[in-house]
């Protein structure tokens, strides 16, 4: 790839009309955005490099949801960089993990390289000049900016920032209360002395549900069926010594990220080869921290097997403490409809309510809703099929970083980081202007797949939207896996002189 001097982007960009060009162009300042520009400034030094973003400041997820209690479902030692020891508790709330980044940003020289307020408004590649050409509005301004880039990197993440799911119920413009989603939690909710119900039981609804027990009258957790959650402290002892012994906190960061990677290998590889063991030690301490008083068969027994879904962690239980002690309830059952004062279920009990919290999950959003075209035509991802969930057939010069769910996020943007800045390289070496995955003769009569399968992972917000997601083979080249034990060995293996890839 064509590389000069690194330009440090300034804030103001261009006047309208005018592009400016560059090497790669990351979109999105969240977790993986942030990790692309570390990974450019560190592994591929000279590269001019922008991050663009839609929203007013980094952070992404962390900065989008504000509803009270909002904090990390994984533990920092992962969900961390690699790169960036972690010294706090290992259950993070979203302050805690917006210093870090920041601290990334600081501490790299990143903040030059980054532009708020830039909203995508399409992407286009041209096979003539070897170049995406992206189109951008300013959220304040309503000016258009313009850019170019060789390679576009894209860490915008897989939902709509701007609104979450809500089902349409029967009555909900009776309802006399508010009716609020955590995605976009208003600053003006009084809960002092209301009744609230918050619909689901994820990540989301089992962090908001403990953040608001006794700072309202009630809160009832409504499920339609029940989610598998782990307890424990939000501590690891042994980091913890080995700060006491000074032992430097680079060092306790790796050493305390394998151990629990290693654990994370085991009870992931147990949920698949003795799932009702599993199922009955994550029972066995709900039980336990429930009390008696709970029906832990009818609320919080899944009818799926463990892992088959994302496991909510909860530090030191502190959903299952205010169910116990009495500041939260729930109750597993279907909405029937909404009425004046609350939520009629299907069994017929009204949950009376002041305000309804609709943790009821994500709008999917495949590349952030931005319309791509290659060559003059439109792109429809869901007509390429993955290379290794990051690259696409037919789409060239162009990654993206798609996580995990059994593991962190972040564990995949740097295994991706790594990729793409060996890939540009390589493409660097050979002398070529773009590369694109391509199916092989080998490749071409393997069963193209949705981009998940349901047996394996099957969360509602990917199977609602699965249609607009790229398509999968039946070989591990071409699949997004949730095995990042494996990942982590075969990505900096990957043969860049594969057939797969197709160099121009």
């Amino acid at each position: 790839m064509d590389s000069t001097e690194p330009r440090v982007a300034v804030a103001a960009g261009p006047s309208e009309g005018a592009a400016e060009h560059f090497d790669v162009l990351v979109v999105g300042a969240g977790i993986s955005g942030i990790a692309a520009a570390y990974h450019l400034t560190t592994q591929c030094p000279g590269t001019r490099f922008l991050v663009l973003e839609r929203q007013d400041g980094f952070g992404g997820t962390w900065r989008t949801h504000r509803y009270p209690g909002i904090r990390s479902d994984s533990d920092l030692y992962t969900f961390g960089y690699r790169f960036k020891p972690w010294t706090g508790p290992p259950i993070a709330t979203a302050e805690e993990i917006l210093r870090y980044m920041g601290a990334v940003i600081d501490e790299n020289g990143l903040a030059p390289r980054i532009r708020y307020g830039h909203a995508i408004t399409g992407a286009a590649w041209s096979s003539e000049t070897a170049r995406w050409t992206v189109e951008a509005v300013h959220t304040d301004t309503g000016e258009r900016h313009r850019f170019t880039t060789s390679f576009l990197w894209m860490c915008q993440g897989y939902y709509r920032h701007e609104q979450g799911y809500t089902p349409e119920w029967p009555g909900m413009a009776d309802f006399r209360g508010r009716i609020v989603h955590p995605q976009t939690w208003p600053d003006d909710l009084d809960l002092a002395d209301r009744r609230v119900v918050v619909i689901g039981s994820g990540a989301t609804a089992a962090t908001l549900v403990p953040a608001i027990a006794g700072r309202c009258r009630h809160v009832t957790m409504l499920q339609r069926s029940p989610t598998f959650f782990r307890s424990g402290r939000n501590a690891i002892p042994i980091a913890d010594e080995l700060r006491q012994l000074q032992v430097d906190p680079a060092w306790i960061h790796e050493i305390v990220r394998r151990r629990i990677l290693f654990e994370q290998a085991h009870f992931t590889q147990r949920c698949m080869s003795e799932p009702d063991r599993v199922r009955d030690e994550l029972l066995a301490v709900a039980r336990d921290q429930l009390g008696p008083g709970c029906d832990v068969d009818r609320h919080f027994t899944p009818t799926y097997r463990p892992w088959r879904q994302r496991i909510a962690f909860l530090p030191d239980g502190d959903l299952f403490r205010a169910i116990r002690e009495g500041t939260a309830s729930v109750v597993t059952d279907a909405i029937d409809r909404f009425e004046a004062d609350g939520i009629r279920t299907r069994s017929g009990q009204l949950l009376a309510a002041d305000i309804v919290v609709t943790a009821t999950g994500f709008e999917l959003a495949a590349m952030g809703d931005i319309p791509f075209a290659v060559d003059g035509r439109p792109l429809d991802f869901a007509d390429t099929v993955t290379y290794r969930g990051m690259m696409f057939t037919g789409v060239p010069n162009l990654a993206w970083v798609f996580g995990y769910f059994r593991a962190s996020w972040t564990l995949r943007a740097d295994l991706v980081g790594d990729f793409v800045c060996r890939l540009l390289h390589h493409m660097k070496a050979k002398g070529v202007r773009w590369v694109e995955p391509a199916l092989r003769p080998e490749d071409r009569d393997m069963p193209i797949l949705p981009w998940t399968d349901p047996e394996d992972f099957n969360p509602g917000y990917l199977l609602r939207g699965v249609d607009r997601l790229p398509r999968r083979g039946d070989k591990p080249e071409w699949q997004h896996t949730q095995d990042y034990w494996t990942e982590k060995d075969v990505f900096p293996a990957i043969d860049l002189d594969d057939p797969v890839f197709v160099y121009r």
